[in-house]
């Protein structure tokens, strides 16, 4: 059958073949194991999501999405009726009787750069003391190379003696099941997660056996798409090597635009001049504050830690790090050659998530500039379509520090008379505004853009003393 449903403001279809449905259970509901476990469930699969908190899991029966996601809260509304769907605290029941067991959970960055593995571990660990029948279990969260192994060897190490369990009530017979691990790692963005999921460029199963290898692909076969099978080892390598190949681009672009900056070209020509090359390609070209999200920041400094571990400098890697981490505050130094202080002074402050699309603050470039901008004293008035809450519990409203920060519905609150603006997000709402809106809003037009959203002629015309990236 054909299901469509709207992304984007386009009709997109994906086909679910349900001849050979799995039962499967989703250990994590944040951005990688919901989306994945509803996909599944559009795919024709049973599916059962698995999460520690309660009210989560309330929520998510009541059709609501804890996480912002264009298209997720239609589908999940759609396959929890139909009863493809469920989600429960509960991972005793969900994970006795699944064909396979998908880890979603998080990987969270450590100080030193490496990843936390522990909530990996402790789901290995139910799985391993729960399940009753042959069982592949994936890990898709992103994991140092090598995790895969381990997580393999943890679980055998807490099945009961020899893999033999006892099934029924438990006073019959054992049996010995086979339990192996997989690897299938995410490339999804946060913003287009869904459709990144149904329509991926491609799947990579990384799986040391024929066996775990035929059940992800039988599991994947009515998404359609074309399927990269390696070694376990390869598929947790080929994650990182593209995330941080995306993150080197970004970073080299930045690089770039402040050299433009200095010998007075222009780094939107120079990108575009580049992107006609196929061998370059036109994505990942624009210049900016630098990258932020749940990924690029954590997996370049994983892999780079990694590197170190074993003895090797991975040079560019490191290199991109050190760019992006002096690109956040770019806009902000620009500000203090220009000012004598923030102090007492209106800062409109646009766009606070790492990019559009999204309510995720991880890493965004608002976290990096706004205390900044606050220990100056300055009065910040902030607007995100969708980030504000989220912004709100770190720096609740009303006295921050030296200063304050006050959070608006629209953008004309913001700048109205204010002395300075910073756009940090390229949302839709503040590509609209014109050039003039800026000279008629605020008390002194004067605007640092991260993001080069607008031209540098129709803003001077306008009367905007305005500063972006590489231009």
């Amino acid at each position: 059958m054909i299901n469509k449903y709207k992304q984007g403001g386009k009709n997109m279809s994906t086909q679910n073949i349900c001849t050979n449905s799995f039962k499967i259970a989703v250990a994590g509901t944040g951005y990688v194991g919901l989306v994945a476990g509803v996909c599944f469930a559009e795919a024709g699969h049973q599916v059962i999501c698995v999460d520690i908190d309660e009210n989560k899991v309330n929520l998510m029966k009541d059709g609501i999405s804890p996480i912002y996601e264009a298209d997720l809260e239609v589908l999940m509304q759609k396959n929890y009726a139909a009863g493809r769907l469920q989600y429960t605290t509960d991972y005793i029941s969900a994970y006795k009787e699944a064909d396979a067991i998908f880890i979603g959970v998080g990987t969270p960055e450590q100080p030193d750069g490496s990843a936390n593995l522990s909530y990996i571990a402790t789901v290995a660990r139910q799985i391993a003391e729960t399940i009753e029948k042959d069982c592949l279990v994936v890990v898709k969260s992103t994991v140092p190379v090598g995790t895969n192994d381990k997580v393999e060897q943890f679980i055998k190490d807490f099945l009961p003696h020899d893999g033999e369990v006892c099934t029924g009530n438990g006073s019959g017979a054992g049996k010995k099941i086979r339990v192996e691990v997989a690897s299938n790692p995410e490339f999804l963005a946060q913003g287009t997660a869904v459709h990144d999921t149904l329509h991926a460029a491609r799947i990579i199963i990384g799986t040391e056996s024929k066996w775990a290898e035929d059940i992800l692909k039988k599991i994947y076969k009515p998404f359609n798409l074309p399927i990269v099978s390696v070694t376990r080892r390869s598929a947790e390598m080929i994650k990182y090597a593209s995330n941080d190949f995306l993150a080197l681009k970004i970073s080299y672009m930045n690089d770039i635009a402040n050299l433009c900056e200095l010998i007075g070209a222009n780094i939107q020509d120079v990108a575009k001049g580049m992107s006609f090359d196929e061998r370059i390609g036109r994505n990942f070209l624009n210049a900016g504050i630098g990258y932020g999200g749940s990924c690029f920041p954590k997996d370049t400094k994983a892999l780079e830690y990694i590197a170190r571990q074993n003895g090797y400098e991975l040079r560019t890697i490191k290199a991109a790090i050190d760019v992006n981490k002096d690109q956040k505050t770019m806009l902000y130094k620009k500000a203090c050659r220009r000012l004598i202080t923030f102090n007492g002074l209106k800062v409109a402050v646009l766009g606070l998530t790492f990019k559009p699309g999204t309510d995720d603050l991880r890493e965004a470039p608002s976290l990096e500039n706004v205390p900044l901008i606050l220990e100056q004293g300055a009065e910040v008035y902030a607007y995100d379509p969708v980030g504000k809450e989220n912004f709100r519990r770190l720096y609740p409203e009303g006295k921050n520090g030296q200063g304050s920060i006050k959070y608006v519905d629209n953008i004309e609150e913001a700048l109205k008379e204010a002395n300075v603006c910073f756009i940090f997000t390229e949302w839709g709402e503040i590509k609209d505004m014109k050039p003039e809106d800026y000279t008629k809003l605020m008390r002194t037009p004067l605007v640092y853009d991260g993001r080069n959203l607008y031209g540098i002629e129709e803003m001077k015309k306008s009367g905007v003393e305005y500063y972006s990236i590489g231009r």
